[in-house]
């Protein structure tokens, strides 16, 4: 069988070039499962086959460029002609599909994608993008406040509206349901639509400020389509979409359809795919496809709160989503959400790391302060103000109550 290494080959500007983590099976040298996981993810089978020939093979065979045995790191690249257009389901089926059963490898990482002008022209991208989002908000420039409505479930559509309210009365800009909320008994979707878009609306008339909702539509994508059109009619500016369990399909059916909407796009179930640093698909690659397919917010992690993710790759995750060179070819960014055990004491290392340019939500952060919801959606937006400022949280805090009481809580 043709073996598929070729150390000599430099990729072209129309290849699309996969960086993968190899660790052979027992037994298996890494040349062998390199030229297996090559062969499977394009034109090759398990043996030779009759029907192959000379010019598919000349023109459609992958060239693994770069095979590092020491880190196990190997460089694939791919002609432009194995994958179909604006289709990410069947780029995952080619480069992330079959390869991960096969017994050549013991484990096996997509660490990094890289994609050709022509095939990134083929998607929409983000509608919005995190000047869109800006504007939308009428927020310049310092992170947006947000807030995750907890209890995360069981509160009735009233109950969850009140309790968005105090948020956003408080200093939050943006509230959103949790991914596991969408219409369950307890709360039902268009009447806890319908409350919380009218409430933001009464208090955008009495405040002068503009808020954003993030409504879970996540379901089918009758049920999506169904759901994205009552929040258009009430007035609303999002919808989230719970992306990795809904699909890049899914995900692709909703932005095509130009609703006018923002996507907010919550990564649940990301850890199941991501979080295996020997196998899997990392979070980077997931984060690329999700700017293609065209989300305008995307959670990233934040590297100082409850969830896993090293600072160094959430920061990467980040400049990827707000990197505006020509290989993303005119393609709007993607504005960066942090959330996961965040509060008022982690926001100066938070901004430190991650700038201005992101999305700061806090469900526990604003919901468990000692005195309110509206206290605790206060004193975030007052450490925010603090970093600012160029002043310490601390200091701020000596004028300010709501982030004294919420420091004498979280960071004790």
């Amino acid at each position: 069988m043709q073996s598929y290494i070729d150390l000599s080959y430099q990729p072209g500007k129309s290849d699309v070039v996969c960086l993968f983590r190899v660790e052979p099976a027992v037994n298996v040298s890494l040349e062998k499962a390199v030229d297996a996981i090559a062969g499977e993810s394009s034109i090759g089978t398990w043996t030779d086959i009759s029907t192959m020939s000379e010019e598919i093979r000349d023109r459609l065979r992958p060239r693994a460029f770069s095979v590092d045995s020491s880190s196990g790191l190997v460089k694939i690249a791919y002609p432009l002609e194995l994958f179909e257009p604006g289709n990410i389901p069947q780029l995952l089926s080619s480069v992330a599909g079959n390869i991960f059963g096969m017994k050549h490898v013991e484990n096996l990482r997509l660490e990094d994608i890289t994609l050709p002008e022509k095939y990134v022209k083929s998607f929409p991208g983000p509608l919005f993008g995190v000047g869109g989002i800006r504007r939308m908000l009428e927020i310049p420039l310092r992170p947006i406040v947000g807030t995750i409505v907890k209890p995360k479930v069981g509160l009735s559509p009233t109950a969850w509206r009140d309790a968005a309210r105090e948020a956003l009365a408080g200093g939050c800009d943006f509230v959103k349901d949790d991914e596991n909320l969408t219409s369950q008994d307890f709360c039902p979707f268009d009447e806890r639509a319908k409350l919380a878009l009218g409430m933001i609306h009464s208090l955008e008339g009495s405040t002068a400020r503009r808020f954003g909702y993030g409504c879970n539509i996540s379901g089918s994508v009758e049920t999506m389509v169904k759901r994205a059109e009552y929040i258009k009619r009430n007035g609303g500016r999002y919808m989230m979409i719970d992306v990795v369990t809904v699909g890049f399909a899914g995900l692709q059916y909703m932005r095509n359809l130009n609703t006018g909407l923002a996507i907010h796009a919550h990564r649940a179930m990301h850890a199941a795919i991501t979080r295996n640093k020997k196998h899997g698909i990392s979070m980077i690659v997931l984060a690329k496809l999700c700017r293609l397919a065209g989300v305008d917010q995307l959670h990233i992690g934040t590297a100082v709160g409850k969830m896993e993710g090293p600072a160094e790759e959430v920061a990467q995750i980040k400049d990827e989503m707000l990197d505006t060179s020509g290989k993303w070819r005119g393609l709007k960014t993607v504005f960066p959400v942090c959330s996961g055990g965040l509060h008022q004491g982690l926001i100066p290392d938070l901004m430190k790391l991650m700038g201005n340019d992101i999305i700061i939500q806090a469900g526990g952060g604003v919901y468990g302060h000692p005195d309110s919801p509206k206290a605790g959606a206060a004193s975030m937006r007052q450490a925010v103000d603090a970093v600012m400022e160029g002043k310490s949280i601390e200091e701020y805090a000596k004028s300010h109550a709501e982030l004294r009481r919420a420091l004498e809580k979280f960071s004790a």
